[in-house]
């Protein structure tokens, strides 16, 4: 009978010459077969089955789909540099496509071999980012056991060797780690990097985890990351730890005293030419499609006395919890409102003009200034949300702008758009459309100024200038007119609001 089992398994092992198994498993492995244990004294059997090498090893990472059918990124920063240790979900870079900023997170563990790419680079979708060396072993074997005896209590003949990855034992040799103190918690005892640094957190009193792009995002923000609690498992911290970390912390005066003197500005030696990249050249396409569509402006000017009553008496009540209310929030909402009452303005056309849809949620994008450039991103349904709701994504969407990390999915998508000029000092403004949208709108400062009342006294009203532009193809000019005066009667009167808020 035994010289048939291992007729089988010699047929088993050359059939089995083809296949590739990530993880051979010892003579002995305490974790897996705590019940067996080869002993002194006693004849045992092992049978082996060899396999070629393994599909690990270097390995190319190709650069992976960002959504919205993006075929380039420009590489804006690397995370990582080459021969540095990575773990499956680690950032490596910040590219920028046409649409947003997007970070890169590898799939599996490995040590970074080359970076293909320079910073500026343009990458190209499902081609090699990097290369990765991954863990991989050739002419690995499974050895399977075959327990004819019963087992005895009395040490192996066969010391187990550690199971782990060369980027783990690269990890422990830098921080001088012997592995065998350390538990594995992976599948068969295996140690993963994060119980190296478990440990070594335990070693030496406590070491901060994070990944390289949340590093780098507290520098810039200038934040001790010693003073973040991080909810990660071991204690890692998030990139959401930070995020909530920075909202929930005033920001500290600075007196202009304290600060170092700004360097002298010098004109350029020589002329430079620098390549139009990323959300500027968005701004280059949209704006040229823009400026082929005939634009109908209309201007008008709105009484902000009561939305400004109202907002002083919500805005210190949202802000303990953590939300900044502006005025944005509530014109969102009147605009959705008057939206309502003509959905001819939320619609798209194609880029022909021979057909118009009429959009059944308000994707009211906002206009955002930030480092990168100008972006739109929206705030979805807001035909669905209360004003509460609104602020608080307005809120994220602020400061995912001026990280640089708006998602593809905040941008697309938007059915009409809003520009706050007035953030900036402005006043008026021309603003455009953002094809295939049919309507957009601007509105300036908030200014006091003096204006008659009703009964002919001169007053000081608070008072702000909004400009709309529509594609006259499909959207004629009372239209634009009568949408205004609704939305204008909504901010005047926030009281008439009340019985439509959700």
């Amino acid at each position: 009978m035994m010289n048939r089992l291992g007729n089988r398994l010699g047929s088993l092992a050359v059939g089995a010459s083809q296949l590739t198994l990530a993880r051979p498993v010892t003579r002995w492995n305490p974790h897996r077969y705590p019940s067996w244990r080869p002993s002194r004294g006693i004849h045992t059997h092992l049978r082996t089955i060899h396999t070629g090498r393994s599909v690990l090893g270097e390995v190319p990472f190709l650069l992976p789909d960002v959504g919205e059918g993006i075929q380039t990124v420009q590489i804006m920063e690397w995370l990582v540099k080459e021969g540095d240790t990575v773990t499956m979900g680690d950032d490596v870079c910040n590219v920028q496509s046409d649409k947003s900023a997007v970070t890169i997170s590898v799939p599996y563990d490995g040590v970074v071999s080359k970076l293909m790419y320079e910073v500026d680079d343009t990458a190209v979708k499902d081609k090699p980012l990097m290369i990765i060396d991954v863990d991989g072993e050739e002419g690995s074997a499974v050895t399977t056991p075959v327990e004819e005896t019963p087992p005895i209590s009395t040490p192996p003949t066969v010391s187990s060797p550690l199971l782990t990855t060369p980027a783990v034992r690269k990890i422990a040799a830098e921080q001088s780690i012997d592995l065998s103190q350390v538990k594995g918690t992976g599948k068969d005892g295996r140690i993963l990097k994060e119980d190296v640094m478990n440990f070594t957190q335990v070693v030496s009193g406590g070491k901060l985890l994070a990944t390289p792009a949340v590093r780098g995002m507290a520098r810039e923000e200038g934040v001790d990351l010693r003073t973040v609690r991080g909810t990660g498992e071991g204690g890692r911290i998030l990139k959401e730890d930070l995020l909530d970390y920075i909202a929930a912390t005033p920001p500290l005066y600075i007196s202009k005293t304290t600060l170092s003197p700004q360097p002298p500005i010098h004109a350029l030696p020589e002329d430079e030419v620098v390549p139009i990249r990323g959300i500027k050249a968005v701004m280059v396409r949209t704006m040229t499609a823009s400026g082929q569509i005939p634009q109908f402006g209309y201007c008008d000017e709105v009484d902000m006395g009561q939305l400004v009553q109202l907002r002083s008496s919500l805005k210190d009540r949202l802000l303990e919890k953590g939300v900044k209310f502006s005025y944005m929030p509530l014109i969102l909402k009147a605009l959705s409102l008057a939206l309502l009452e003509y959905p001819m303005l939320n619609a798209h056309v194609d880029q022909e003009c021979t057909t118009i849809t009429y959009k059944a949620d308000h994707n009211i994008g906002i206009a955002m200034d930030t480092p990168d450039g100008l972006i739109v991103p929206n705030v979805k349904r807001v035909q669905t949300k209360s004003v509460f709701e609104i602020a608080v994504e307005l809120n994220r969407l602020q400061e995912l702008g001026m990280l640089g990390k708006l998602p593809p999915a905040d941008i697309v998508g938007g059915t009409f758009s809003l520009s706050n000029i007035g953030a900036v000092g402005g006043t008026y403004a021309k603003p455009m459309i953002l094809p295939p949208e049919v309507a957009i709108g601007a509105f300036g400062k908030v200014q006091v100024l003096p204006r008659f009342d009703q009964s002919d006294d001169l007053v000081r009203a608070h008072v702000m200038q909004v400009s709309w532009s529509a594609d006259h193809r499909v959207i004629d000019g009372a239209t634009i007119a009568r949408f205004s005066n609704l939305w204008k009667s909504l901010l005047e009167n926030p009281a008439s609001m009340i019985l439509d808020l959700k």
